[in-house]
């Protein structure tokens, strides 16, 4: 099992870690910064520093079996022994593009109001498919995204019962991906008045830390679905 440790606090940066497996399918720690590719948003990139001054490059990081988290590096990478320690570093940079990208979304899909069938995050950049047969106000839509990001308003993970999940359908607001179950509890993101959704990705801390937003494409991609993709100001 990996303590995802990112799911408390997306601002860490960097952990301590002990290595647990180290493999072709993946180096496998019992905690770890790194996010691993899941609910449309890219795993996390960087290095694990390892004894004796030996930097691992990380290219992408993917779920494992049950609980465990693999960090995957380059095929010429020499990996570290189990029951040694390491330094665990994200490409922050990277991340936080990622974070405000995937906060954005979360207000797109407040905006839009729809039923999300698809999406991906991107640095910042991000796109969802909706359940909408007709094509949105992009004007309008745009608007409201920068006014929420201007009030900059508060973004909190919180947790809550699977019980209560059921109880509320509307906290999923994706047709075709639900959250993980088994574990009795799921996490919620909300941002402040505006929006509140099943959600384990990382998430800038308020919003007028996204930065402008533009919508850059609206698609029709069948009989009721639209495709609208963003775009934030660096």
């Amino acid at each position: 099992m990996t303590a995802p440790l990112f799911r408390e606090d997306a601002y860490l940066r960097t952990c301590e870690a002990r290595v647990l497996e180290a493999g072709p399918a993946g180096i496998v720690l019992d905690r770890t910064v790194f996010y691993p590719t899941g609910g449309g948003q890219p795993g996390d990139r960087g290095l694990l520093l390892a004894p004796g001054g030996v930097e691992i490059a990380i290219l992408d990081t993917r779920k494992g079996e049950g609980e465990a988290i693999l960090h995957l590096a380059a095929e010429t990478a020499a990996l570290p022994a189990p029951g040694s320690a390491v330094e665990a570093r994200i490409d922050w940079e990277r991340r936080h593009r990622l974070m405000r990208a995937h906060t954005a979304l979360h207000l797109l899909c407040a905006a839009v109001g729809a039923p999300v069938t698809g999406g991906a995050v991107g640095e910042l950049e991000g796109r969802l498919d909706f359940d909408l047969p007709e094509p949105p106000e992009r004007e309008a839509i745009e608007a409201r995204l920068n006014g929420w990001i201007a009030d900059d308003r508060p973004v909190e993970a919180l947790w809550v019962e699977e019980a209560e999940l059921d109880a509320r359908p509307e906290l999923v607001k994706t047709l075709s991906v639900r959250p993980p179950r088994g574990a009795g509890r799921i996490r919620l993101v909300r941002i402040e008045g505006v929006d509140l959704q099943a959600c384990g990705g990382t998430h800038v801390a308020t919003t007028r830390e996204i930065g402008r937003v533009r919508i850059t494409k609206v698609e029709k991609k069948g009989r009721q679905n639209r495709r609208i993709a963003i775009a934030i100001e660096d």
